[in-house]
Parts: structure tokens; sequence; C-alpha cells
């Protein structure tokens, strides 16, 4: 399973950009999805996921209320529209997914076991 993260760039302080993460599988509406995100110097940390079906959503409290993470499981797509940018959300993005991820542990990147390959966002002040 290949997933291709896209949709990242530059933009100022208080735009918004959306990143889109398509798989190549069949079987994407069987994965739990999520987005994490990695700056420089610092660990890998949750943004978002999402559950199989899309009808349930959860957001680290640092992006609540701006970020919104989506799915469109006809077009194995998984979406992250971002508003209200700060320069503290400049980090690489990346999507990822597994079938065994539970409510629970979505949060952490280990339970995930696909991963792209990561997409820019730079939020300038």
């Amino acid at each position: 399973v290949q997933l291709q993260a896209s949709g990242g760039g530059l933009v100022q302080a208080g735009g918004s950009l959306r990143l889109s993460c398509v798989a190549s599988t069949v079987t994407f509406s069987t994965y739990v999805m999520g987005w994490f995100r990695q700056a420089p110097g610092k660990e890998r940390e949750f943004v978002a996921g999402i559950s199989r079906s899309g009808n349930s959503q959860y957001y680290a409290d640092s992006v609540k209320g701006r970020f919104t993470i989506s799915r469109d499981n006809a077009k194995n797509t998984l979406y992250l529209q971002m508003n209200s940018l700060k320069p503290e959300d400049t980090a690489v993005y990346y999507c990822a997914g597994g079938p065994t991820v539970i409510t629970s542990s979505l949060r952490s990147a280990s339970a995930y076991y696909y991963w792209g390959q990561g997409t820019q966002v730079t939020v300038s002040s």
C-alpha cells in the first residue's frame, strides 16, 4: 500500500491550505487514517484522525477548531483542511493509515502501519 500526500506549500499566517493523501489500495475504507506532523528538531506529533466510515474525527488540542479531517472512500483519498494557519504549524505533514488501528490508540504514531512521504507546510509570520 502506498500513500501519496500533496498540497503543502508556503502560506502567510491566517491563510489556508488543503492537504490530500491518495491511497493505492481498494481496502482504503477499512483503514483508520490520520495526519501527523514533524517540525525540525521535534518529535512527530498527532494532528488529526478519522474513523473508517468518516463519521468520527479526532484532533490535537493545538489544531481543534482550525483544521478539519475528512475522507472520500470512493476516491481512496484523505484530506486535511487547514485554516487560520499559524507559524507554529510549520512542519512536514504525513498521512498514515492501518487496518488494525483502534480508537484508543489512533493518536500514537506506532499504531499506524502505512505512511506517506510527507508534504512540507511553511507558514510565514
